[in-house]
């Protein structure tokens, strides 16, 4: 039994490899493209949601074994999944930052409060 799981680790590995190839290959050839960039990034958060909502969900423990035995993977095996959003704020000083370095001999004012 342990050699059908060994198995299907190996294929999931692998499977998973492909998919971080191909995302890694469509972000290269997207390179300096923010549109396409921001494209690729919002399917790869869809496809987090639909996989978290859909076929996670329905996989959820049904029993305190189950429960512990997850909660022991995700601790030992890094976390829970994230899609982290880049902050407004970040993004507005990437912003700025680019509008210094092209207006090198005009004043960009970086102080100014949004509220955010």
């Amino acid at each position: 039994m342990s050699n059908e799981r060994s198995l299907e680790a190996e294929n999931l590995s692998s499977k998973l490899q492909i998919i971080s190839n191909t995302v890694y290959e469509a972000a290269k050839s997207c390179q300096g493209d923010a549109i396409a960039l921001l494209a690729l990034l919002r399917q790869l958060e869809q496809l987090h949601r639909e996989i978290r909502d859909g076929a996670f969900q329905a996989t959820l423990p049904e029993n305190r074994q189950q429960l512990y035995s997850l909660l022991k993977d995700i601790e030992s095996e890094g976390g829970w999944p994230y899609i982290e959003r880049m902050r407004l704020q970040a993004f507005l000083a990437n912003l700025v930052e680019g509008a210094n370095e092209d207006n090198s001999g005009g004043v960009v004012n970086s102080d100014r409060s949004c509220g955010w």
